[in-house]
C-alpha cells in the first residue's frame, strides 16, 4: 500500500528593504503593496537643526519577485545655506542599481512630480536582491582595498593625522619618489569632504593610481612634486551613510574660519597638518578640493578681494587646461571665492577661504555635477570619475610648470 505524502506550499518571502550595512541610508519605509514602497530620504540637519539636506539614500531590496516595482522616493525639500528648496533629487539625478554591489548603471525608468515632489522608479529587477543609491557609492571598503595596493608601492606613504567625533582615524598620504626638500613644490589633494559625494572618492582613488603607475607620467609627477592626499574627510559620514555635515552636526567645508578641535575636529587635524608643512619650510603650490553637486559645474579659486592677484594667472592656467584635457564640462566661468556663503556670520569660510585667509596659499575647489555632462554625453558614472582623477593630477602637473 502506498503512503500519500502531502507537501504544504512553498510560499516566497516577502519583498523587504533595509540599510543595514555601511553607508546604507532610509527614512520611513512604508508598504503600500507587495510591489510598491514610498521611501523617504533620511535627512541631516546642521548643529543649529538648520540647513536640512537631502542628498542621500542608499538600501538593499531583498526578495524581490518578477513583477515591476514601483519606488516612491519622497521627503525631499530642504534647506542649503539657510534658503529653503525643492530637494536636491529630481528627474536630473536618477539614481544607480547594483545587482552585485560592484557594477552601478543609472535607473533607466523613472517620473518626477514637482509639486510633492517624488521622484518615482519602476525596477523590473533582473534578480531577487539588488540596491539602490543616489550615486555610485564609495565605502571605507572601498578604501580599505585602495590602501592595500597603494602600500606596496615604496613611493606611498600614509599617516594618521587625527580622530574623527566618532573615533575613527585621519589620515593624511603622501606619495613623493624624491627626497623632500623644502623647495619641491607640494600639491594637496582633498577628497570627501562631504560624505554624499562619492563620485569626489572614486575620482580620488583615479589620482592616486596614475600618481603610483610605473609608466614614464607617473614617475614624472613623483619625481616633480610631492603629493599631499586627504582621502576621505567625513569616515564617520561616510559610515552612517550621511549628508555633510560631521557627528556634530558642523559641515565640513564650511567653518574654516573656526578653529574648535572638539566639535571639528576634522578640520582642526586637516588644518594642522598644513600649518605643520608651512612651518617646516615647505611651500604649497596649489591645493585643490573636489565635491560633487547636482547641475552645476565650475572651478573657485582663491579670494581676489583685499589680495595682490597673484594666483590668478596660475588659476587661469589651471582652469584652461582642465576645460581643454579633461571631461570637466564648466557651466560658468572661472570663479574666485571672495564672499563666503552666508556673508556676515562666522563659521561660513570654505577650505580655499580658509586657507587664504589664513597661510595664502592658492586653494581651489572644483564642483562636478551628478547630472547629465555634455562631454561625456551622458551621465557620469564610477569609470568616468576614476578617469576624471587621472585627467585631474596630469592637468595640476602641466598648470604647475607651464608658463603659457
Amino acid at each position: 500500500m502506498r503512503s500519500l505524502i502531502l507537501l504544504a506550499p512553498v510560499v516566497a518571502a516577502a519583498m523587504t528593504v533595509g540599510t543595514d550595512f555601511e553607508g546604507g541610508s532610509l527614512g520611513r519605509i512604508e508598504q503600500v503593496s507587495g510591489t510598491h514602497f514610498r521611501l523617504a530620504v533620511k535627512a541631516e540637519r546642521d548643529q543649529d537643526g538648520r540647513n536640512r539636506q537631502a542628498t542621500w539614500y542608499y538600501f538593499r531590496a531583498d526578495h524581490a519577485g518578477a513583477k515591476e516595482l514601483t519606488l516612491d522616493i519622497v521627503d525631499l525639500p530642504g534647506e542649503y545655506n539657510y534658503q529653503p528648496n525643492r530637494g536636491a533629487i529630481t528627474r536630473d539625478t536618477p539614481p544607480v542599481i547594483s545587482y552585485d554591489n560592484q557594477t552601478w548603471k543609472h535607473v533607466a525608468t523613472f517620473e518626477y512630480d514637482p509639486a510633492e515632489p517624488e521622484l518615482v522608479l519602476h525596477i523590473l529587477p533582473k534578480h531577487s536582491r539588488f540596491r539602490i543609491a543616489h550615486v555610485p557609492p564609495y565605502t571605507a571598503q572601498n578604501l580599505g582595498r585602495l590602501r592595500s595596493f597603494a602600500l606596496r608601492h615604496p613611493a606611498f606613504h600614509e599617516q594618521v593625522i587625527g580622530k574623527t567625533v566618532g573615533g575613527r582615524d585621519l589620515v593624511l598620504w603622501t606619495v613623493s619618489a624624491a627626497p623632500l626638500s623644502p623647495d619641491q613644490p607640494a600639491v594637496w589633494l582633498m577628497f570627501r569632504q562631504h560624505s554624499w559625494e562619492a563620485g569626489s572618492s572614486w575620482a580620488g582613488e583615479g589620482a592616486l593610481r596614475a600618481l603610483l603607475r610605473d609608466d614614464a607620467e607617473g614617475r614624472r609627477l613623483r619625481q616633480a612634486i610631492v603629493w599631499k592626499i586627504f582621502p576621505l574627510c567625513d569616515p564617520d559620514g561616510v559610515a552612517r551613510g550621511g549628508v555633510r555635515f560631521n557627528a556634530n552636526g558642523y559641515d565640513l567645508n564650511r567653518n574654516w574660519d573656526v578653529e574648535d578641535a572638539r566639535k571639528m575636529p576634522e578640520i582642526a587635524a586637516q588644518r594642522d597638518a598644513v600649518r605643520a608643512r608651512l612651518r617646516d619650510g615647505h611651500t604649497i603650490a596649489l591645493y585643490f578640493s573636489l565635491h560633487n553637486t547636482e547641475t552645476g559645474e565650475y572651478l573657485e579659486g582663491p579670494p581676489e578681494q583685499g589680495g595682490d592677484g597673484r594666483f590668478r594667472p596660475l588659476a587661469e592656467r589651471f582652469f584652461k587646461i582642465l576645460s581643454a584635457e579633461t571631461s570637466f564640462a564648466p557651466a560658468t566661468p572661472l570663479r574666485f571665492a571672495d564672499t563666503t556663503t552666508t556673508a556676515g556670520m562666522c563659521g561660513r569660510m570654505t577650505v580655499v577661504q580658509g586657507l587664504y585667509h589664513d597661510f595664502r596659499i592658492p586653494a581651489f575647489l572644483m564642483e562636478q555635477r551628478i547630472s547629465f555632462n555634455s562631454k561625456l554625453g551622458r551621465l557620469p558614472e564610477a569609470p568616468d570619475r576614476l578617469a576624471f582623477g587621472a585627467e585631474l593630477v596630469a592637468a595640476i602637473g602641466k598648470a604647475i610648470y607651464s608658463k603659457d
